[in-house]
C-alpha cells in the first residue's frame, strides 16, 4: 500500500500553491482509490487513523491541544474552523487548508473524483508548506529542513497510505 503513495507537483488549483509561489518549501503526495470518496469522507478517514491518533495523543500530553474524532467529524462537516493545534485557513468543496497554531506550516488536503470508463476513482492529495519569517527561497529553506525531511516525507506517505486503507474499508 506504502508503494503506491508518489511525490506529485501540486495541482495548480491547490490552496497550498500560494506557499510554492512564496517560495515557501512545499511538499504533495498522491494516491488514487477504486472508488468515490468525497471530501469529508477523506478527511474524516485521515485524522482518525491510529497513526494521527497517536500525533493527536502527542499533542494533546505537550500542547495542551486535545482533539477527539467528533472534533474531526465537525471539521469534516465544516462545521469548525479549529482542530487541535491547527485553524482552517482556507476550504473549498474539495480542499481544505489547514495553519498549526505558530503559524509556521501548512498542511492540506484534497479529493478529486473522477470517472475511467466504466469506474468510479478519486485522487487523494496531501500536501505540506514550511513557511519562513523571513522571505527565503525554496532551496534555502528546503536545505536547513534537509535534517528532518527524510522523517517528514516517510511519515507523509505513512498518513496518507493509512487514510486510503481506512477508505477502501468502508
Amino acid at each position: 500500500m506504502v508503494f503506491s503513495i508518489t511525490s506529485c507537483s501540486l495541482p495548480e488549483n491547490a490552496l497550498l500553491a500560494r506557499y510554492r509561489q512564496e517560495g515557501a518549501y512545499t511538499d504533495c503526495f498522491t494516491t488514487e482509490i477504486v472508488k468515490g470518496v468525497s471530501h469529508e469522507q477523506f478527511v474524516r478517514a485521515f485524522y482518525t487513523t491510529p497513526i494521527f491518533k497517536l500525533e493527536r495523543l502527542i499533542l494533546t500530553w505537550g500542547l495542551s491541544k486535545p482533539s477527539s474524532d467528533a472534533d474531526v467529524r465537525q471539521l469534516a462537516q465544516s462545521k469548525t474552523e479549529t482542530f487541535s493545534a491547527w485553524q482552517v485557513e482556507r476550504r473549498s468543496e474539495n480542499q481544505i487548508l489547514m495553519c498549526d497554531y505558530l503559524g509556521k506550516t501548512r498542511s492540506w488536503l484534497m479529493v478529486e473524483p473522477y470517472e475511467d470508463g466504466q469506474q468510479t476513482k478519486t485522487k487523494l492529495y496531501f500536501g505540506s508548506a514550511v513557511v519562513s519569517d523571513k522571505k527565503k527561497t525554496q532551496s534555502r529553506l528546503g536545505a536547513k529542513l534537509n535534517p528532518l525531511l527524510w522523517f517528514h516525507v516517510f511519515y507523509s506517505v505513512i498518513l496518507l497510505s493509512s487514510a486510503k486503507r481506512r477508505l477502501q474499508a468502508l
